[in-house]
C-alpha cells in the first residue's frame, strides 16, 4: 500500500516513498540552479529568473513538508514542483515564450531530459500517492 491515513486525516507515507519525493523535489530545484548559472543566477527574460525562483523555493519546501505531518501538503505541491518545469520545456522548446525563443526545437538538451525524467517520476508518484490517499479517506468517511 503506498498510503495510508491517520485518525486525524493527515497522508502519512512509508518513509522510503517520502525519502524519493525528498529527493526528486530536491534534484529539480537542483537542476534548475544549475541551469540558471548558480545562484543567484541569471535567466533572460526576467520573469523566466523568476519562474526559476518560484520553482526553486517550492521545491525546497516541498521537501521540507515532505519530513513532517503534514505530507499530504507537500506531495500536492510535489505535484506543482513536477508539473510546472514540465509545461515550461514543452512551451519553450515548442511555439517558445514571449521574448524567450533561444530553446525552440531543442528538445535533446541533456540537462532538460534529465530533468524531464526526474519531473515525470515525481508527478507519478505524487499523483499515485494522493490518488490512494483519496480512496482511503473515502474509504474512512462512508
Amino acid at each position: 500500500m503506498l498510503q495510508s491515513t491517520t485518525a486525524h486525516g493527515r497522508a502519512g507515507t512509508s518513509v522510503i516513498l517520502r525519502v524519493v519525493g525528498i529527493a526528486g523535489c530536491l534534484a529539480v530545484t537542483a537542476i534548475h540552479i544549475i541551469d540558471q548559472g548558480g545562484l543567484p543566477g541569471l535567466k533572460d527574460p526576467e520573469y523566466v529568473q523568476i519562474l526559476y525562483y518560484l520553482l526553486e523555493a517550492a521545491g525546497i519546501v516541498a521537501a521540507a513538508v515532505l519530513l513532517t505531518n503534514y505530507a499530504r501538503r507537500g506531495w500536492v505541491l510535489s505535484l506543482g514542483v513536477a508539473a510546472g518545469p514540465i509545461i515550461g520545456y514543452v512551451l519553450s522548446r515548442g511555439p517558445g515564450l514571449p521574448d524567450y525563443r533561444d530553446d525552440i526545437g531543442n528538445w535533446a538538451e541533456p540537462l532538460g531530459v534529465l530533468s524531464l525524467v526526474i519531473e515525470g517520476t515525481l508527478l507519478i508518484l505524487a499523483a499515485m500517492i494522493l490518488a490512494a490517499s483519496r480512496r482511503s479517506a473515502t474509504l474512512i468517511h462512508r
